[in-house]
């Protein structure tokens, strides 16, 4: 620590007088008044008490202080940072928007960072974060009413072959093969949280469990759709997470899975 950091210290943490930190440097009152309030004009009180301290900016609320110590947590444990969601879960918190709010008052103090239009935008001020390693995924197609999903087979699996590419992380993937991405066309799925522009992350599989969301060709009718899928005696239903729409019963034979969903990414308004 330099002489002008030990000054500011004296003055902040110890809160001594003017007249006594220039005793203890040999200094004149006026000339102590110049070191600390120079500093003062280029940053906030708050910013220097911190810098010299080296202590939180604000006493933080419970909350807060829960959803500081559950997004580090998050990091340590799985090296990615969480999404809001996760801190609604995680922390007890009724709602999004108060973790916004919340979060939004974190990032103002100095304790985290955050990245607009990234669902795991949250950094830490304080932590250095996991490097990331990422991949490219081939946008096929939309997900809608239409033509079938030009799914890649193994021996074209590339992703030059697409017009266009995602660049993922792959905390999105974790090491799954044959990932490719659908922009979702519509809102039959609007209660699961996947809505219209949004773009889903699948792997082609052709047999998926029951209540898992897949892309479901429909031979007869030349459609495909994005719903959970349950085997029933019979038929198979396929369920849209929307209250307004009814299912669709189709028989086995007119049903070809393309992929299940592993991921969604969110367009935020």
């Amino acid at each position: 620590m330099n002489r002008k950091e030990q000054i500011l210290k004296m003055r902040v943490e110890e809160k001594k007088t003017l007249q006594q930190v220039g005793d203890a440097f040999g200094l004149s009152r006026q000339r102590v008044h110049q070191i600390v309030f120079s500093d003062y004009q280029k940053e906030s009180r708050k910013a220097i008490k911190a810098r010299v301290l080296g202590s939180k900016l604000r006493v933080l609320s419970p909350k807060q202080q829960r959803i500081i110590d559950f997004v580090r947590h998050f990091w340590a444990e799985r090296s990615y940072p969480p999404t809001v969601r996760d801190i609604v879960s995680g922390c007890g918190i009724s709602s999004t928007s108060v973790v916004d709010y919340n979060l939004d008052i974190l990032k103002r103090e100095g304790y985290i960072r955050r990245h607009p239009g990234i669902s795991r935008g949250i950094e830490m001020v304080t932590q250095s974060p996991a490097p990331e390693h990422s991949l490219k995924v081939p946008i096929i197609g939309q997900i809608a009413a239409g033509e079938p999903i030009p799914v890649p087979t193994p021996d074209t699996w590339d992703v030059t072959a697409s017009s266009e590419t995602l660049e993922v992380t792959e905390d999105l993937t974790r090491g799954r093969k044959e990932v490719y991405a659908l922009t979702v066309k519509g809102s039959s799925m609007i209660d699961a949280l996947i809505n219209d522009g949004d773009i889903v992350l699948m792997q082609y599989v052709n047999v998926v469990e029951n209540g898992e969301m897949a892309a479901i060709w429909l031979k007869a009718e030349k459609e495909v759709t994005l719903k959970k899928v349950y085997r029933e005696q019979g038929h198979i239903r396929l369920q849209p997470s929307n209250s307004h729409m009814k299912p669709i019963y189709a028989e086995p034979d007119n049903v070809e899975i393309q992929g299940r969903v592993i991921a969604v990414i969110r367009q935020l308004a």
